[in-house]
């Protein structure tokens, strides 16, 4: 009997133990990565991937943050909420330090999951563009840039082409869009702006994956818009520009979105797309510190994560750049919370709002040229608004713009109009000045 109850006493210990956070017997910071390297958009979203991986790679082979080494599980969404939700659900519990989604859709799904079970998602240039006010998505940081900025900026850039806004009344401007969360974000943005600036705004959908887009050209043809603004992503962008050449629609009144303006969505149209525009969130090629520290720390040694080729193109230096933001978040809570210890996901969620990344401290990190600083609070998520156009000249992408700021004036009623609808919808109290000083 005495056998039994000792049996039974350890195995309640160990049932405990089991039920320890995963944090607190870690001993390296755990980054789960969603992934897509398959389906249609695989051409976009692989890079992007191989990048985080490389920067992960790089820190622990340069002692790790403050000595802690960061591990890291891909899991495959192919693009799709669900896998994605279903990726969330089996990594979360590994003692994730943040999650990445790569995919607005995958972000709506875990925005209301991520305040249960507190863990705080990264959504740079993409995601809920409401999410920038801290103030009521306290989980959510839509780093460097929203939907919404990145409409207001495109808009700003045509309307200096054409000198100034006032030049826009009576003016068509299309949006061929994926038809799904991503490409409907910018809507309310551009209503606003037409609705300001006088030009008609016509919307014209592409379903996802976006291969077949035959009777949007068409529409477009027979539109005959001044500007054409692209919201797509993986196949439909070079889908898009195929049927702008079949068309006949000029490629330089084209512009995407900072997620139409890579390396795999022009390279099958090469000279054909000469011309067309897009937004840029930050810089390409070799020349960066940090570039060259990845080839010869991590690729020179034969850990690349994908070819030595890509390293420094524009997807895979957005890979890095995420990376870097999570594992400052984590250098940023060490600050206050420990350094040499594994942060919970609540403390890098203190980190993200803190982030005070100025031009010394990019330059030291090896990012010098490549972003922006960019300086989060409890009210601003997003630490940055801006962006610059660039242009394919046929072989690569140069003629960078200056940089432009999205304007807050019309931004910030909007995004406080949604954070406050979103926040009555799902009857959640406004944040305590207390909690922001915690």
């Amino acid at each position: 009997m005495k056998l039994k109850s000792l049996a039974l006493a350890v195995a309640a210990v160990s049932a405990l133990a089991g039920a320890v956070p995963a944090f607190a017997q870690a001993k390296e910071q755990f980054f789960p990565l969603l992934v897509y390297r398959t389906g249609p958009y695989a051409p976009n979203g692989t890079p992007w991937a191989n990048g985080k991986q490389d920067y992960i790679k790089l820190i622990n082979a340069t002692g790790g943050i403050n000595g802690v080494k960061i591990s890291y599980e891909e899991c495959e969404t192919g693009y799709a909420t669900d896998k994605g939700v279903e990726c969330y659900e089996r990594l979360k519990d590994k003692g994730a330090t943040l999650i990445d989604p790569q995919a607005t859709g995958i972000t709506f799904a875990l925005t209301d999951k991520a305040p249960v079970d507190k863990i705080p998602l990264i959504t740079l240039g993409y995601g809920l563009s409401a999410s920038q006010d801290g103030s009521v998505f306290k989980w959510n940081f839509p780093l460097m840039g929203s939907y919404w900025t990145a409409a207001d900026i495109l808009i700003q850039h045509i309307a200096k082409k054409e000198g100034g806004f006032d030049k826009l009344k009576g003016k068509k401007i299309t949006l061929v869009y994926h038809d799904s969360p991503f490409g409907k974000e910018p809507i309310p943005l551009l209503q606003e702006r037409a609705k300001m600036n006088g030009f008609e705004l016509s919307l014209i959908p592409v379903a996802a994956p976006g291969i077949e887009q035959k009777s949007a050209w068409l529409q477009v043809r027979q539109q005959r818009p001044d500007y054409v603004l692209l919201w797509g992503w993986g196949v439909m962008n070079s889908t898009a520009l195929k049927e702008a050449v079949a068309t006949g629609y000029p490629r330089e009144k084209m512009y995407g979105v900072w997620w139409a303006g890579a390396e795999p969505d022009v390279k099958d149209v090469g000279a054909s797309a000469k011309g067309y525009n897009a937004l840029a969130l930050n810089t390409s090629g070799t020349q960066p510190k940090v570039i060259q520290d990845i080839l010869k720390v991590v690729h020179d040694k034969g850990q690349g994560t994908g070819p030595r080729e890509e390293v420094g193109s524009v997807l895979y230096t957005r890979g890095l750049i995420i990376q870097m933001l999570g594992v400052e978040a984590v250098r940023r809570a060490q600050e206050r919370f420990g350094k040499g210890k594994v942060m919970t996901g609540e403390q890098v969620r203190w980190g993200l709002e803190n982030l005070a990344l100025d031009q010394k401290k990019l330059d030291a990190l090896g990012f010098s040229g490549v972003l922006r600083p960019i300086s989060t609070s409890c009210q601003d998520h997003m630490g940055s608004t801006w962006a610059r156009v660039h242009t394919w000249d046929g072989s690569k992408w140069g003629g960078m713009s200056d940089w432009y700021q999205a304007d807050e004036q019309i931004i910030k009623p909007m995004v406080k109009a949604a954070g406050d609808k979103y926040a009555a919808e799902k009857k959640l109290p406004k944040r305590e000045a207390s909690d922001c000083a915690a």
